[in-house]
């Protein structure tokens, strides 16, 4: 257990037309990390169900690393439906097992040598994973990279939930709909898009904050300087992950050394391929993954 990264928070079903297919933010970002070479995990929590044992079956058959203790509680399912354009609709189910995630010692030992941890909105909707959370993000050391996917999910947030959560990051991730939500909700709903994001780029001291558009491109913002690039345009499969991957490619680049502009660039590449692919977790062709490799 040295330096590994992290992905914490939902562990589900995504439950689509065509059937199940394994869910949750965390595990596609710790799944596509692990495609880069890095040691990875997903933190979560299963129910004592078939469900939770199918999950587990499945992270072993994709050779993805996790931390997952069983909870009184059934195994989180989505249901999904998806419209012309591929685009998802989501109904989350509540009170699962994703909602209670133990701090344990074994969790907490994971925070100690953790290289970089991503976590959204949606995990902390109820209190026990919200704690659990905030818990490890404050014992990973100093140097830890902390990303903060903020995945707004239906009525599955609040201001304080996001406010501690900028705190505590030091990269936002925020799509162009969330950001004009979290305009509204901090009260700066006349500014300009960028202007919104230099704004909370500095009130909370980020590092970065990765700005996406869907097919209208995606901005990068650091103290100083911005990064844009265009969506490519592909044949979309369905996008569902391809958000995860994007924050997943992102991360490696730049703990591998890369500058901003040119780990931006790995992040739009890659989740462009993802979205030309059914599911969350596609496997990764070396054109992408080896370009790391060189820093």
């Amino acid at each position: 257990m040295n330096q590994v990264i992290v992905g914490l928070g939902e562990a589900l079903w995504d439950v689509l037309p065509e059937g199940r297919k394994i869910g949750g933010a965390p595990a596609n970002f710790a799944y596509h990390a692990g495609q880069f070479g890095l040691e990875t995990l997903a933190v979560s929590a299963l129910g004592n169900d078939a469900l939770g044992d199918e999950i587990v079956e499945k992270f072993d058959a994709r050779g993805l690393k996790y931390l997952l203790p069983r909870v009184p509680f059934p195994t989180g399912t989505v249901q999904v439906t998806l419209d012309a354009q591929g685009v998802p609709t989501y109904e989350i189910k509540e009170g699962v097992a994703w909602d209670n995630i133990p701090f344990t010692p074994e969790l907490e030992n994971v925070a100690r040598h953790c290289r970089a941890v991503c976590w959204g909105s949606l995990a902390q909707r109820n209190r026990v994973s919200r704690k659990t959370i905030h818990r490890f993000l404050d014992a990973t050391p100093k140097d830890c990279l902390k990303i903060f996917d903020i995945n707004l999910r239906q009525t599955f947030y609040n201001e304080e939930v996001i406010r501690e959560s900028l705190k505590r990051c030091d990269i936002l991730k925020i799509n162009d709909e969330e950001l004009v939500t979290i305009g509204r909700l901090f009260g700066y709903p006349g500014l300009d898009m960028t202007n919104k994001c230099w704004l909370i780029l500095g009130k909370y001291n980020l590092d970065v904050l990765v700005l996406t558009c869907g097919v209208n491109g995606s901005y990068v913002f650091s103290p100083g300087a911005m990064s844009y690039i265009d969506t490519p345009k592909v044949d979309v499969a369905d996008t569902v992950g391809a958000g995860d991957s994007f924050t997943a490619s992102l991360c490696a680049g730049l703990l591998s050394g890369m500058p901003i502009a040119e780990a931006h660039r790995l992040a739009v590449d890659t989740s462009a391929y993802v979205c030309t692919q059914k599911g969350a977790m596609p496997h990764l062709p070396a054109e992408f993954t080896s370009r790391i490799m060189g820093h």
